[in-house]
C-alpha cells in the first residue's frame, strides 16, 4: 500500500491515474452522523474517497498524487475531529487514545453516579425542606458541567462547523433540563417544588450518568471486539538472537537484537517455547511448530532444514536456526493483520444506508423536539410539561446504535475469522456469500495435499520392478518435477543404490532422458517409446503413470498420485449439508479427477477435467451463464483468473501476493475444512449485522413516537438510549464464539 506521494507536485502535471492509499486514526467520533460528516468533508477534496469506521475509529482514504497528507488531515480537522496518519510500520497498532478515553469516561462516571443517586433521593423523597432544590442544584452542577463535558465539547465542535451529531442531542437535552430548573428555582415561586416550580435536576444528573455508563460499557465492549486483532498484532517477537561471525576469530556467536533490526538473510536462533521472529527457512535443526496463532491449525507442524516458518508461530521442541526471508511489513503475519484491518474499515451496503439516514437524522430530531415542545405547551398549557417531553425526545432519539450496528459485528467477525485462519476481505464479501449456490474446487493442493508419491510400480516379465525403479530414479534425479521427486523418494525409501547419470535432457511436457551405465534411459509418456508392452499399457490406476525404458521399448510403469486431504470428504459433506453444490475443476485426466471426486463424495457429473489453468475462468463463466452463483476455491496462483471470475473467490494458503489479491476470502490454513467454516462464519456475521440494524432502526422508530406522546420520561429515555448502544455491541460480541 502506498503511503507516499509527491507533496511538492504540481497539480497540473499530476497523473490522474496515480492513486495512493493512506489510513488515518480518527478521534472524537461518537455516532454514525460523525462518520457521515468526515466522509463528506474528505469527499470534497478533488479525487479523494474515504471509508470511515466508527468501531475501529479508522479512515481508509484513496487519493490522487497531487493531494497531500496535510490536506487530508486538514479536511478531517475542518469537520471537527482529530486525525493522525498511520505509518505503514505502525498503522496496525490500536489507537493510543482508546484506553485513555475509556479511563476518562470511568472517572467521570464515578463522579456522576453517586451525585445522581443523591439528587434522585432528594427529588423523589418525601422531604420538602426549603434548601432541598438548592442542594439539588449544587450537586447537579458538577455532573452537568464536568461529567457531561465530553458531550458538550463534541456538540460545540459540531456547531462550530454548522452541523449536529448525537452529542448535540445529549448536550441540548441535559443543558435544557438543568437551565430550565435553575431558572425556575431562581425566579419561580419556590415554595413548592412540585407545582409551577417543577425541577429537572434529577433528570439532568441521571441522564448524564446513564449515558456515561453506556459510553464506558460500549468502549469496553469494542475493546473486547478488537482483542483478537490486537492479539494478532502482539504475536511478533520483540527480540531475536541472531548469529554473527566474529571478524577476528571467525567464531559464530549469538547476539540479541531488537526484532526491528533484523534483516533479510540474517540467521537467527529459535529455542523451544520461543516465537519465530520473522518469516524464514529452517537451515538447521528439527522441531515441531505451533501454527495455531496464524493458521488456526491445532496440530503442530513438523519442520526440518528447508521447511518454511512464519512470524508469530511458536517452536515447541528442538532448537532451530532460521534464515530470514521477509521482515517487518512484508511478513505473512503482517499481511494477515493488514487484510483483517482493511476489511474492518470497509462498509456493507446496509451500513451505507444507515449512515445516510443518520446524516439527516439529528436535524430531523431537533425539529421534532421543537415541534413537540410547542405542541405540548399549547395543548397542556404548561411549559414545564412541554420541556420535559421535548427533553425526552432529544435524548431517546440518539442514533448511536445505528452507527455501531455493522462495524462492531464486522470487527468481531473478521477478528474471529483471523483466529481461525479465515481472512474475509471486506463487508461486501459477507453479502456475496449469502447468494452462493455452487462451490467449485481445484483438485491439486485444494482437495489433495499437492504432494505426490509413488503408488504403483510394474515391470515387464523378466525384469524386477526395483530395477525399473532404479533406472527411472537415476534419470529423474536430475529433474525438479513433482513426479520425478516422487520416484527418487521411493527409491531412497527402499534403500536402493541410485547410479549416476550423465547427459541429462529434459523433455518439456513429456519426460526426461539420460545415459545410465552406458545405456540411454527414457522416462515419460508412452509416445516417447516405439513399443509399450500390453501388460504395461493396459494398467488402469488412479494417478499419473509414466514409463521407463531403453532401446525404444518401455520396460516398466510407475504411477504417482496426490493424496486426498483427510478433511476433504467431511468438508464436502458440510458444504452439501449447507445446501451448496460441490464441483471439481481440474487439469488432470478424467480418470484421476473422477477417482478423487469419488473419494470425497462429488458426483461424476460435477467433475470437469482436462482444463488448463488459463481455461479455468471460462468454465466458471459457463456455470455462471447457466444461472449458478459460484464460489471458486483454489491455490491462488494458477487459479488466479478463475478466482477473479467467480462470484466469490477463496484462496487456499496466504503465502503469495496473488492469493491475497485474487481472492475475496483467504484461507491461511491449507485445509478444505476451512471452506465451510468460512461460509458459515460469513453467514453468521451477516446475520448479526442484520439483527443489529433491525434493533437499531426499530428502537428509534418506536421510541420517538412514544416520547413525543409523553409516554416516557427523560430518565427512562437516557437509560434506554444507553442500553440500545450497549445491546448492539454485546450482540456483536456473540461472534467471538462462532
Amino acid at each position: 500500500m502506498s503511503t507516499t506521494h509527491p507533496t511538492d507536485a504540481d497539480p497540473s502535471t499530476a497523473d490522474a491515474a496515480d492513486v495512493h492509499e493512506v489510513d488515518l486514526a480518527i478521534t472524537g467520533m461518537t455516532c454514525a452522523s460523525c462518520v457521515a460528516r468526515v466522509e463528506k468533508r474528505l469527499g470534497r477534496l478533488d479525487g479523494v474517497s474515504a471509508s470511515v469506521n466508527l468501531a475501529t475509529e479508522r479512515a481508509h482514504v484513496t487519493y490522487p498524487g497531487h493531494v497531500t497528507h496535510d490536506e487530508i488531515v486538514g479536511a478531517v480537522e475542518a469537520s471537527g475531529y482529530g486525525a493522525t496518519v498511520l505509518d505503514p510500520g505502525t498503522r496496525l497498532a490500536p489507537p493510543e487514545h482508546t484506553h485513555v478515553r475509556e479511563d476518562d469516561l470511568r472517572r467521570r462516571l464515578l463522579v456522576a453516579g453517586p451525585l445522581a443517586l443523591v439528587v434522585v433521593l432528594l427529588a423523589m423523597g418525601p422531604w420538602t425542606f426549603a434548601a432541598n432544590p438548592w442542594l439539588q442544584l449544587v450537586l447537579t452542577a458538577p455532573v452537568v458541567v464536568w461529567c457531561a463535558w465530553p458531550f458538550h465539547r463534541a456538540a460545540v465542535a459540531a456547531a462550530r462547523h454548522r452541523t449536529s451529531t448525537m452529542d448535540t442531542l445529549v448536550s441540548l437535552g441535559v443543558t435544557a433540563a438543568f437551565v430550565w430548573s435553575t431558572v425556575a428555582l431562581v425566579v419561580g415561586p419556590g415554595h413548592h417544588p412540585r407545582e409551577e416550580g417543577h425541577y429537572y435536576f434529577e433528570t439532568a444528573a441521571v441522564v448524564t450518568a446513564f449515558l456515561l455508563l453506556g459510553r464506558w460499557l460500549e468502549s469496553r465492549a469494542k475493546a473486547q471486539g478488537r482483542s483478537a486483532l490486537t492479539a494478532l498484532m502482539d504475536l511478533g517477537a520483540k527480540e531475536v538472537a541472531v548469529q554473527r561471525i566474529s571478524a577476528t576469530t571467525r567464531a559464530t556467536t549469538e547476539v540479541v537484537i531488537p526484532v526491528d533490526d533484523l534483516r533479510v538473510g540474517d540467521h537467527f536462533v529459535v529455542r523451544p517455547g520461543e516465537k519465530v521472529a520473522t518469516d524464514g527457512v529452517v537451515v538447521d535443526g528439527v522441531s515441531a511448530i505451533d501454527t495455531s496463532v496464524v493458521t488456526g491449525e491445532s496440530v503442530p507442524v513438523d519442520v526440518e532444514a528447508g521447511s518454511t516458518v512464519d512470524a508469530g508461530t511458536i517452536n515447541t521442541s528442538g532448537r532451530l536456526v532460521v534464515e530470514a526471508t521477509a521482515v517487518g511489513a512484508h511478513t505473512t503475519l503482517a499481511a494477515i493483520t493488514r487484510l483483517v484491518e482493511q476489511a474492518q474499515t470497509g462498509k456493507a451496503d446496509v451500513q451505507r444506508l444507515a449512515d445516510r439516514v443518520s446524516a439527516v437524522f439529528v436535524p430531523v430530531v431537533l425539529a421534532l423536539a421543537a415541534l413537540t415542545f410547542v405542541g405540548w405547551w399549547i395543548g397542556s398549557g404548561s411549559a414545564t410539561t412541554a420541556i420535559g417531553v421535548a427533553i425526552t425526545v432529544l435524548i431517546i432519539a440518539c442514533p448511536c446504535a445505528l452507527g455501531l450496528a455493522t462495524p462492531t459485528a464486522l470487527l468481531v467477525g473478521t477478528s474471529r475469522g483471523a483466529q481461525k485462519g479465515i481472512l474475509i476481505k471486506g463487508p461486501q464479501v459477507l453479502e456475496d456469500t449469502r447468494s452462493i449456490d455452487t462451490v467449485v474446487m481445484d483438485k491439486t493442493g485444494t482437495i489433495t495435499t499437492g504432494r505426490t508419491r509413488l503408488t504403483g510400480l510394474a515391470a515387464e516379465p523378466g525384469l524386477h520392478p526395483f530395477a525399473a525403479l532404479v533406472a527411472a530414479a537415476a534419470v529423474e534425479r536430475g529433474s525438479e518435477h513433482p513426479v520425478a521427486r516422487a520416484v527418487v523418494a521411493r527409491a531412497e525409501e527402499k534403500g536402493l543404490k541410485i547410479p549416476d547419470a550423465r547427459d541429462f535432457v529434459a523433455l518439456p511436457g513429456s519426460g526426461a532422458r539420460a545415459v545410465v551405465g552406458g545405456t540411454e534411459v527414457t522416462v515419460g509418456l508412452p509416445e516417447l517409446f516405439d513399443e509399450v508392452p500390453a501388460e504395461l499399457a493396459t494398467l488402469d490406476r488412479p494417478g499419473t503413470t509414466v514409463f521407463v525404458g531403453w532401446d525404444g521399448r518401455a520396460r516398466g510403469a510407475l504411477t504417482v498420485a496426490d493424496d486426498v486431504r483427510e478433511t476433504s470428504a467431511q468438508a464436502v459433506r458440510d458444504l452439501r449439508a449447507a445446501g451448496l453444490e460441490a464441483w471439481l475443476l481440474s487439469g488432470d485426466t478424467e480418470i484421476n479427477a473422477r477417482a478423487v471426486a469419488a473419494k470425497v463424495g462429488i458426483e461424476p457429473e460435477h467433475v470437469v477435467a482436462g482444463v488448463k489453468p488459463h481455461e479455468k475462468h471460462a468454465r466458471i463463466a459457463e456455470l455462471q451463464e447457466s444461472g449458478r452463483v459460484v464460489a471458486m476455491v483454489g491455490d491462488g496462483v494458477n487459479d488466479a483468473a478463475a478466482l477473479v471470475q467467480a462470484d466469490l473467490g477463496m484462496a487456499m494458503g496466504a503465502g503469495t501476493d496473488v492469493a491475497m489479491e485474487s481472492a475475496d476470502i483467504v484461507l491461511v490454513r491449507d485445509d478444505l475444512a476451512s471452506v465451510p467454516e468460512a461460509m458459515a462464519l460469513s453467514a453468521r456475521t451477516l446475520q448479526v449485522i442484520k439483527q443489529n440494524l433491525v434493533w437499531a432502526f426499530g428502537y428509534n422508530t418506536l421510541a420517538i413516537p412514544l416520547a413525543m406522546a409523553g409516554l416516557l420520561n427523560p430518565m427512562i429515555a437516557g437509560a434506554a438510549m444507553a442500553f440500545s448502544s450497549v445491546c448492539v455491541v454485546l450482540s456483536s460480541l456473540r461472534l467471538r464464539r462462532a
